[in-house]
């Protein structure tokens, strides 16, 4: 029979932890280059959009999706595409909308343009300050007849903002709902996404266009860098730790 030694219950334990913690340290290290692979994965996606969007910007406007193209607009391909659409505005279905901009806080401005084909688009005239949210205080800017608008392509915002929620029923708005605009107004046929007008001024000077903020955070190269240099931090903690425990076995 053979005789065991005080000693190698403690060193089944001790091989057993190690073992553990060679383990977890091995799935957090492959983690954080998982991270931080993933990162790089989303700046070369980002440096897409963002590329993409940059030549949507500066490109000739088209004409704005027409009813039979509206199932197929979408936010990757359209959003910030320049378009041009004709029609009459239907300024008694105005609808304002809090707005925080650079020239201080008001309200977008928000009315139906009727195409020749009876169809809708909700465009955002521009911004107002405001004292001049009630559309009698700017009498001029209430244009009549046909008009040609000329902006960026955006993409609906349903529901309202991380803070706040539009509130229909009291006709409180935070975003630009398309659907819930267009039936709190009741424009029929209305198109699934607006369209920011350019500078092109407004008689009266309101409300103020092109004020679209295109703007996309790119932190991935930052994120990608911290998630990798925590991998090499706990990749040399592991060693450090390994290495001593297995010194201390050997003496």
């Amino acid at each position: 029979m053979r005789s065991v030694s005080p000693e190698e219950p403690y060193r089944q334990h001790s091989t057993a932890g190690l073992a553990i913690f060679c383990g977890l340290m091995v799935l957090l290290i492959a983690a954080l280059l998982a991270l931080g692979g993933w990162q790089i994965e989303r700046l070369s996606w980002k440096q897409d959009l963002i590329a993409h969007v940059d030549q949507r910007l500066h490109a000739e406007p088209v004409a704005a999706p027409s009813r039979a193209e509206w199932s197929a607009v979408n936010k990757a391909n359209d959003e910030y595409r320049r378009v041009t659409a004709q029609g009459t505005l239907l300024n008694d279905k105005e609808t304002v909308i809090y707005a925080s901009t650079a020239l201080g806080p008001g309200y977008w401005v928000i009315t139906p343009l009727v195409l020749a084909d009876g169809t809708a688009i909700l465009i955002n005239r521009g911004f107002v300050p405001t004292e001049k949210r009630d559309p009698a205080s700017r009498p001029e800017g209430q244009i009549s007849g046909p008009v040609s608008i000329t902006g960026l392509l955006r993409i609906s915002e349903p529901n309202g903002t991380l803070i706040k929620s539009n509130d229909t029923a009291n006709d409180r708005w935070y975003s630009r709902d398309v659907a819930a605009i267009a039936e709190r107004r009741g424009v029929g046929d209305a198109a699934p996404y607006f369209i920011d007008a350019d500078t092109s001024p407004n008689p009266g000077g309101l409300p103020i266009g092109g004020l679209t903020q295109v703007a996309f955070p790119n932190n991935h190269l930052v994120y990608a860098i911290t998630w990798f240099v925590l991998a090499a931090m706990a990749a040399g903690i592991f060693l450090f730790i390994l290495r001593g425990e297995l010194r201390s076995r050997r003496t």
